[in-house]
């Protein structure tokens, strides 16, 4: 979907695209349906990256505490728990520039990944750039999705990270997307961009072929110690009008509501269910920030009369959309 189409929409009175996009939403999924998702930090600190948003950086003077990989025996109780908690999806992250075949940190990643992928849970990690060859051990180890945000603009991305390139980015998602797993892209709100930056980041996600299957909307937490640790926070309207804007623009790939989502009342976060997020990330963490607690998170599923979505450890990659006057063979 290109910028004036988005932009357009974006400028709809509030609840004319607050309909619109519940419209969209409930054509393509379960109104009463939501996915639960636990993530762990596999390797925590140290990473060589400069993220100005991220605490994870060795370039800042964060509080974080290093820690090297996690134990697999490790990682498999909190899976173990994550699951027996009703999360449907594991997502690991590990705080470094990329990995690389070969290696004896890739081969434990690997490991791990094909233990968790026996609890019958679909396993997400994000794990920095990825070339072809570790995408496609990846996907053989059994990794359901890549998670790969694109964070802003492509025009505000030198604004906040000047250590990759976007296209570093784009590479790895295309790579991940070749290998047969499915994509989780999405955004921070709170960078210090504009508003047309948030509507370029959503268009460029939703030309993906295929389109990403998870859009994670994130909203700034400050972290002490990093460039941003002074940012303003971002108001629940600008993230309810992001959310309807992502469900639109991306009608078939859920829409995860993920940092941020512990400051956000009961009612700003029913906002965005109802805008068409139907993903969550449920659990003591996010990461390295604090998330919303379990049984809080519980309440208002129970409140909002929502079920879990059940897991779907098989998914491969949506499939390319092919142009027919492009490609005949696609008739």
């Amino acid at each position: 979907m290109k910028y004036d189409e988005l932009k357009r929409i974006y400028d709809l009175p509030f609840f004319e695209l607050f309909q619109k996009a519940r419209e969209v939403h409930v054509a393509n999924w379960s109104a009463d349906e939501i996915q639960l998702c636990t993530l762990l930090s596999i390797k925590t600190g140290g990473c060589s990256e400069d993220c100005s948003y991220c605490s994870q950086s060795s370039r800042h003077q964060s509080e974080i505490q290093r820690e090297p990989l996690m134990e697999l025996d490790a990682v498999m109780q909190r899976a173990t728990a994550a699951r027996d908690s009703g999360a449907t999806r594991f997502c690991m992250g590990a705080a470094w520039k990329g990995v690389q075949t070969g290696t004896r940190q890739f081969n434990e990643v690997l490991e791990i990944v094909r233990n968790v992928a026996k609890l019958n849970m679909e396993v997400c990690v994000t794990l920095g750039e990825l070339g072809p060859d570790e995408a496609k051990q990846l996907k053989d180890a059994g990794v359901t999705a890549y998670n790969h945000n694109l964070d802003t603009s492509r025009e505000h991305y030198p604004n906040i990270v000047t250590s990759h390139t976007y296209d570093d980015r784009l590479k790895t998602i295309r790579h991940a997307q070749d290998a047969g797993m499915s994509v989780c892209c999405g955004g921070i709100l709170g960078l210090g961009e504009t508003v047309e930056d948030r509507l370029k980041m959503i268009e460029v996600i939703s030309e993906f072929n295929p389109q990403p299957e998870s859009v994670p909307i994130n909203s700034l937490m400050p972290m002490p110690g990093t460039p941003l640790a002074e940012a303003h926070s971002v108001d629940i309207f600008d993230v309810v009008k992001m959310v309807a804007v992502a469900r639109i623009a991306c009608p078939k790939a859920k829409v995860r509501l993920s940092a941020g989502r512990s400051q956000m009342s009961e009612e700003g976060q029913t906002m965005c269910f109802f805008a068409g997020a139907n993903s969550i990330f449920y659990g003591e963490k996010l990461l390295t920030t604090e998330n919303s607690a379990i049984q809080r998170d519980l309440s208002l599923i129970s409140k909002l009369e929502i079920n879990p979505l059940k897991p779907n450890p098989e998914m491969n990659s949506p499939e390319v959309e092919c142009d027919k006057e492009l490609a005949p063979c696609c008739q």
